[in-house]
């Protein structure tokens, strides 16, 4: 039923991403690189956290788990994503048919909800670690962090169904062109040839509420965190502890500002440069994707560890091999 009335409503077959519509020429080859290396430097970090996670058994705790789950999320969206508009540099390849577009949107606004549900989920942890680590081990289980994050894919999985399914019931029948690199809602609608604004508003509200609540919660949670560093000031690693912290309020700024930024100046149809805009929505949705398992994962001990025993196994048989081969 859904098909038919996308397709009686409208006479666009399929939508062509822009990327960064003013950038021509040679800044294009920049452009590409650009998200070539990030897709990489993203495949290749949160890759390495979600492997480490499932195959070590020691790394089976409440917060790598919440790790993971933002790894896979944030796996699932560049792959989704990235490809396509890396295509559209190299090849020209920037199309999308009419239902993988809002196949795509779907995606991108799920898991876009999921990453702010996830990074909230870890700002609790840590709230509870540090201002109640006598309770730590009774409250955050690693039963209860596995069911709240399932409940998390759910209550994202309905938020970008809700969103795709506004924005593919409205008629398109002109300009197809999307200034963005995937396909977001506020860029897709803008596209409708009747006034989207009341389908603008529901949106902007499930936006509101799906960010800006997370953020209240992590703001609440931090606020408390650095009174107890404060009075944590005469103990030895006090300042490990703020240091880890500060990494954490670097992705959790580059999420939120710039995406609420976005959100409130195409409500109220600010005229903005839309390069400018890509700009801002690569950044809070990018960027957080391949420095959050760094901060958050990689950097941390056990981790570190880890990695330098597979290098050394690695580097090991690597080695063992090489004499063999010489031998023979």
């Amino acid at each position: 039923m859904i098909h038919e009335t996308m397709v009686n409503q409208s006479n666009v077959v399929e939508f062509v991403l822009l990327g960064f519509p003013g950038v021509t020429g040679k800044f294009q080859i920049a452009v590409s690189l650009s998200f070539f290396v990030i897709y990489n430097i993203a495949l290749f970090s949160n890759g390495i956290a979600l492997i480490l996670i499932i195959h070590q058994a020691h790394l089976h705790q409440p917060m790598y788990i919440i790790v993971a789950n933002l790894a896979l999320s944030d796996l699932i969206f560049d792959t989704l994503t990235l490809p396509k508009i890396i295509a559209k540099y190299w090849f020209g390849d920037g199309s999308l048919s009419f239902l993988t577009c809002f196949f795509q949107m779907f995606f991108v606004h799920n898991l876009g909800s999921l990453d702010s549900l996830t990074i909230m989920m870890m700002a609790i942890d840590r709230f509870v670690a540090i201002c109640r680590p006598l309770h730590y081990s009774s409250i955050i289980t690693n039963k209860v962090v596995m069911v709240i994050c399932f409940i998390f894919w759910l209550i994202a999985s309905l938020i970008g169904l809700a969103i795709a399914i506004m924005g593919a019931l409205l008629p398109y029948c002109g300009p197809n062109k999307i200034k963005n690199c995937f396909c977001a809602f506020s860029s897709v609608v803008g596209l409708s040839c009747v006034d989207p604004l009341p389908t603008r508003h529901i949106a902007f509200t499930i936006g509101l509420i799906t960010h800006l609540l997370p953020l209240s919660f992590i703001i609440f949670s931090y606020i408390f965190i650095i009174k107890k560093i404060r009075k944590m000031a005469h103990v030895e690693n006090w300042h490990k502890v703020f240091y880890t912290c500060t990494t954490h309020w670097i992705v959790i700024f580059l999420y939120f500002v710039p995406r609420l930024s976005v959100y409130t100046y195409n409500q109220f149809q600010v005229t903005f440069d839309a390069d400018v805009t890509v700009l801002l929505i690569c950044i809070y949705t990018f960027v957080p994707h391949f420095t959050s398992p760094i901060i958050y994962c990689l950097r941390t001990k056990e981790i570190k560890e880890n990695v330098k025993k597979i290098l050394k196994k690695t580097i090991s048989v690597n080695g063992k091999m090489r004499d063999c081969n010489i031998l023979t």
